[in-house]
């Protein structure tokens, strides 16, 4: 459940990300488009002023994708450990169970063995 969700929110930083991205080569393209129009400077300062406030957007959220990637990559290892550790509960249940036929087995071989003795005894006998 934990590697799920951090899984999640690095997939929701990711897709922030790109959507940053496309918004700052939407800028860029409208920033050609303006240079190619002709001069109207205000346009075109404002245009970089967008693409700079995008390019600190995108460096921040870069930072929130590797924060989230470094909780998913934890919260894999995590996963794997309980992975193991479940397995190991499950083979060590598995060989007490195996132990316990097998002294079951060892039990009833030996009630057999006593009961032909004395069965066989009680032939003598008579």
């Amino acid at each position: 459940m934990e590697f799920a969700t951090a899984k999640m929110r690095l997939n929701e930083e990711e897709e922030k990300l790109s959507v940053l991205v496309r918004r700052k080569e939407g800028y860029v393209l409208e920033g050609r488009k303006l240079q190619e129009k002709g001069l109207n400077v205000l346009e075109i300062m404002e245009n970089r002023t967008a693409i700079e406030n995008m390019k600190e957007l995108i460096a921040r959220q870069e930072i929130s994708v590797r924060q989230a990637q470094i909780l998913a990559d934890e919260a894999a290892q995590r996963l794997q450990v309980a992975m193991q550790e479940s397995k190991t509960h499950a083979r060590l249940k598995e060989r007490a169970f195996e132990e316990f036929l097998q002294e079951e087995n060892k039990r009833e071989a030996k009630e057999v063995d006593e009961l032909t003795s004395y069965t066989y005894g009680q032939r003598i006998r008579k």
